[in-house]
């Protein structure tokens, strides 16, 4: 299979790891069960002016949303937009700023496995990422500026909404992406973000939207995000020893022409929910004559293109899926093959789903 710019983009979203990075330092006052282990149940915490304290290591959970940041909405694209989106997809998002080393602007965070760090004071509330820069979310009062310098992440502000935090973003530049797939954007871009913590482990986000120059309408995602106790941020520079980017070939079109045929009835054998651990979960269905395959988080269906009646490559995922048969001839996994390895993802039965 030929190697894809996204998939070295998934590479560097399932390499780090998920255990403590900071061995052995539990984190200072969170609270615990009899145990040890943290009391995710426990009220959320709150600052000495009595707003909720969002401050900690977070995992945002939008790994679907990589790929496709409408999740299942239809958001209808300006011609211009569209056209861009689809000469990225044809050429397998090769040129989009990851690959590149440069930052992921509006969406950073939505990988579903780095943590990101909160660190909160009265004025102020910083987001530390381990591969973007830090961004300032100032809660002063200050309006947002009027002709800013256009930025990689904008420019924040924040105020308070009873118990949620409403964040406004605008001044991003137009080089970003806001998902792997390649959806683009315009510098009149906004987002607005909604964070509201319901305990100490988890916190409820959206997202909002909003390039009229680009969409025709705003749109809105939800995302869970989970307290990473007991670890801190590693630093991860992208151009350190970089060896991927003149290995990124292939177009969509040369695929599409090498898939060959699978029976109704085979494709409906591997039709179910497939849990990948931090991943989430892998569901498969079928759309006309072939396997459609979506993840966790609301990314929409992807065209799967079979290579035999077990292979089948998922361009949008940049990665093939090898389905997996016990001495019954009964299909018990899926196999994810991406750079890094694979990843088996085990089929769920109806009382586990």
């Amino acid at each position: 299979m030929k190697n894809t710019a996204i998939a070295m983009l998934l590479s560097l979203i399932t390499a780090s790891p998920l255990a403590a990075q900071w061995l052995n330092y539990p984190t200072p006052g969170l609270p615990r069960t009899p145990d040890g282990k943290p009391d995710f149940t426990a009220p959320a915490p709150r600052t000495a002016d009595g707003k909720p304290d969002l401050s900690g290591h977070w995992r945002l959970n939008g790994l679907g949303y990589s790929f496709n940041i409408f999740g299942n909405q239809r958001v209808d694209m300006l011609p211009w937009a569209q056209a861009v989106y689809a000469k990225r997809a044809m050429n397998f998002a090769k040129d989009s700023p990851e690959t590149n080393c440069l930052p992921s602007g509006p969406r950073a965070g939505l990988f579903g496995m780095e943590p990101v760090k909160f660190v909160q004071t009265p004025g102020l509330l910083l987001i530390l990422y381990e591969d973007a820069p830090t961004r300032q979310v100032f809660l002063d009062g200050r309006p947002l500026p009027t002709d800013p310098n256009p930025s990689w992440m904008g420019y924040s502000v924040g105020h308070w909404e009873g118990d949620t935090l409403v964040v406004e973003t605008a001044g991003y530049n137009d080089r970003t992406w806001l998902d792997f797939a390649g959806h683009p954007h315009t510098e009149a871009l906004r987002v607005t973000e909604r964070f509201r913590r319901m305990n100490v482990g988890r916190i409820q986000m959206e997202m909002t939207f909003d390039d009229p120059k680009a969409y025709a309408m705003p749109w809105t995602i939800g995302i869970d995000v989970d307290l990473m106790p007991d670890t801190e941020l590693l630093e991860n520079v992208c151009n350190e020893n970089e060896k991927d980017r003149h290995r990124l070939v292939g177009r969509l079109d040369d695929e599409q022409a090498r898939e060959v045929k699978v029976s109704p009835k085979v494709l409906a054998t591997y039709v179910g929910t497939y849990h990948a651990g931090p991943l989430g979960k892998i569901r498969v269905s079928i759309e006309g004559d072939q396997l459609a395959i979506e993840l966790s988080g609301g990314n929409g269906r992807h065209q799967a293109l079979a290579r035999s009646d077990t292979e089948f490559l998922v361009p949008a995922l940049g990665g093939s899926l090898t389905f997996l048969k016990n001495e019954n001839k009964a299909v018990t996994h899926v196999r994810l093959t991406i750079v890094e390895g694979d990843i088996d993802a085990r089929r769920m039965d109806k009382t586990d789903r």
